[in-house]
């Protein structure tokens, strides 16, 4: 009984979270306790720091992203066109969890929130390494900086959107254009 009562009280306090700090990257762990019906001192139980508790909330909304890009054809097709199919869906997921993206760089660093993304960018990677085998894109950078690239890149769109520098209905299409741009064989072969 009392370890199905801590799985509720944890799913419960990941909800509140993801939910909370989606909507406020600054949302205290009394408010996110509050929301998930559990005193502070459960809370901390489980996650003994508002870090420990950013991280857990990131997975969580990490794992739920990676079950949506798992569902893309990303091996079908053109590489570009698959291009553009990841970024408008990893965009999707993105903003909608923008905030939080935003609380887990300030509570846990790039570098950190970079890791917890291993998953995704393995995805990426693929989808590059097949578009550079292709012809498509470009061979003349690491491949491993191509993927640092297209992740700092739409890390900082969530930052610009969420500082109203740009608008986020023009979020997805601006994220093409600048990928394809990046990654393209033919802005390489036009310099």
């Amino acid at each position: 009984m009392a370890r199905a009562d801590a799985e509720r009280n944890i799913a419960a306090i990941l909800a509140a979270g993801q939910r909370l700090l989606s909507a406020d990257p600054t949302a205290s762990v009394a408010e996110i306790a509050k929301a998930a019906g559990v005193g502070r001192v459960t809370l901390y139980g489980h996650f003994p720091s508002r870090e420990d508790l950013v991280d857990a909330v990131l997975r969580q909304a990490i794992d739920q992203a990676q079950q949506v890009l798992d569902q893309l054809e990303l091996d079908e097709g053109p590489a570009p066109q698959a291009l553009t199919t990841l970024v408008a869906t990893a965009w999707e997921v993105l903003d909608r969890h923008s905030r939080l993206f935003v609380a887990a760089d300030r509570a846990m660093g790039t570098t950190a929130v970079r890791e917890r993304h291993a998953g995704p960018l393995l995805l990426v990677e693929r989808l590059i390494a097949r578009g550079r085998a292709e012809g498509d894109f470009r061979t003349d950078l690491p491949l491993p900086w191509l993927v640092s690239t297209f992740f700092a890149i739409l890390h900082t769109m969530a930052q610009e959107v969420e500082s109203a520098r740009l608008d986020r209905a023009e979020a997805s299409g601006v994220l093409v254009t600048t990928l394809e741009s990046l990654l393209s064989a033919r802005s390489r072969r036009a310099g």
